[in-house]
C-alpha cells in the first residue's frame, strides 16, 4: 500500500502518548514501523575516529574534551591526513562500512577546510560512507565539504530546547539550528541526535524527540547517545555522586523506540554508553528500530564495546552488517522498502 512521506508535525503529547504506551505494545508499534522501512535483521557497523582531540572551548557539561572539564585529556593538534585515511583503511578492513571523524573544535577555521577536504575524498575512494562532526559550520564551509563528497555531517541538538541551557552554554539552540540549516541547504544529509541520562526528565525527552521529528525534513541518521559520566566534567562528575548514573534500561530502549516511530525513515544509531549496557539491553533496542552502531574499542574518548563483542552479539541475534548497498537502494526506494530482508 503506498504510504506518505513521514510526518514533520508531531505534536508533544502525541510523543507523550508513545512513551507511555505499555512497554511491548510500543516495541510492537516500532517494529512494524522498522519493518516498512528497514532491512529487520541488518545493522550498520559504523567506526568513529577523533581527528582532533581536547582543548574545545564550549562548555558542554557531559564532554571531556571541553577545556572547562578537569578530566586530564590534552589538546592535540588535527590528525595528517595519511594517519586518519589509514585508520579508515583498517575500519574497512574490520568490516565497517561507515567512517566518522570528529573534532573538538567550536568551528573549523577556514585554513583547516583544504585538509578535512583531502580526508573526506581519500575515506570516500575507499567506498566508505563519510561523517564529520567539527562543530558549528558557515553556509562556505558547509559547501565545501559536500563539494568534497561528505555524505553526512553530524550536530547534535543534545537535548530538548528548554533543558539545553543545563547542558552547554556557550553556543545557543539556535547556532545548533543554523548549522543544521548549512548543511541541508549544501546537499548533505543531516546526522543530529542527542544524549540522555543527563539528569533530564522524560517531559525533556519528549520534548528532544519533538524538537528532531518537527524539524522541516527529518535527520537522516538520530544517534541515540546515552551519557557516559565522566570524572571531571560537570554532569559526569553529578551522575557519579548519585547510586544510579546511569538512565534506566528500559527506559533508554523506550526512547529508542519513539525515536523509530517518529522517524521511520531515519537510521538510528546506538551510540554512547553501549559499552555498559547488557546484550538483552542492546538487543531490545535493535528489536526497538535501532539500526546502526559503532564498532571497535573506543568512541572519540570514551571506551566502547569492541568488535569482538559485538561480532558475538550479531551471530547470537541472527544479525548481519548492513551493506552501503543496501542503505542507497532502500534510499531510491519510491515505496518502503524492507533491504535484503528475506
Amino acid at each position: 500500500m503506498p504510504m506518505t512521506d513521514p510526518r514533520t508535525d508531531w505534536t508533544r503529547a502525541e510523543i507523550a502518548a508513545l512513551f507511555e504506551l505499555p512497554f511491548n505494545d510500543l516495541l510492537f508499534e516500532a517494529q512494524q514501523v522498522h519493518r516498512r522501512w528497514h532491512a529487520p535483521n541488518a545493522v550498520q557497523l559504523s567506526t568513529l575516529l577523533s581527528i582532533k582531540t581536547g582543548g574545545c572551548p564550549e562548555d558542554c557539561g557531559y564532554c571531556s574534551q571541553s577545556a572547562f572539564a578537569e578530566s586530564g585529556l590534552k589538546a592535540e593538534k588535527l590528525m595528517d591526513v595519511d594517519a586518519v585515511l589509514a585508520a579508515a583503511g583498517e575500519a574497512k578492513a574490520g568490516g565497517s562500512g561507515r567512517f566518522c571523524m570528529g573534532a573538538a573544535w567550536r568551528n573549523p577555521k577556514d585554513r583547516d577546510i583544504d585538509a578535512l577536504c583531502t580526508m573526506v575524498a581519500g575515506v570516500k575512494a575507499m567506498g566508505l560512507e563519510t561523517c564529520m562532526t567539527l562543530g558549528m559550520l558557515t553556509a562556505e564551509q558547509a559547501g565545501r565539504l559536500a563539494e568534497a563528497g561528505l555524505d553526512y555531517y553530524n550536530h547534535n541538538l543534545d537535548s530538548a530546547p528548554e533543558y539545553y541551557g543545563e547542558v552547554v552554554q556557550t553556543r545557543t539552540y539556535q547556532d545548533r539550528l543554523d548549522t543544521l540549516s548549512n548543511v541541508r541547504a549544501s546537499g548533505m544529509a543531516v546526522c543530529c541526535g542527542g544524549i540522555v541520562g543527563m539528569g533530564e526528565t522524560r517531559a525533556d525527552r519528549v520534548g528532544f524527540l519533538h524538537a528532531l521529528a518537527t524539524l522541516p525534513a527529518h535527520p537522516e541518521s538520530v544517534p541515540i547517545n546515552a551519557l557516559v559520566p565522566v570524572e571531571g566534567t560537570r554532569m559526569g562528575d553529578a551522575l557519579l555522586a548519585q547510586d544510579e548514573a546511569r538512565i534506566d534500561d528500559i527506559e533508554f530502549v523506550r526512547t529508542v523506540a519513539v525515536a523509530r516511530v517518529v522517524m521511520p525513515r531515519a537510521m538510528v544509531r546506538l551510540s554512547a554508553g553501549r559499552e555498559s549496557m547488557s546484550e538483552t539491553c542492546q538487543a531490545l533496542c535493535f528489536l526497538a528500530g535501532a539500526n546502526s552502531i559503532f564498532t571497535g574499542d573506543k568512541l572519540l574518548t570514551t571506551g566502547n564495546a569492541g568488535a569482538g563483542a559485538d561480532a558475538a552479539l550479531f551471530a547470537k541475534l541472527g544479525l548481519t552488517p548492513l551493506t552501503n548497498d543496501d542503505i542507497e537502494d532502500n534510499k531510491a526506494a519510491p515505496e518502503p522498502a524492507r533491504v535484503a530482508a528475506e
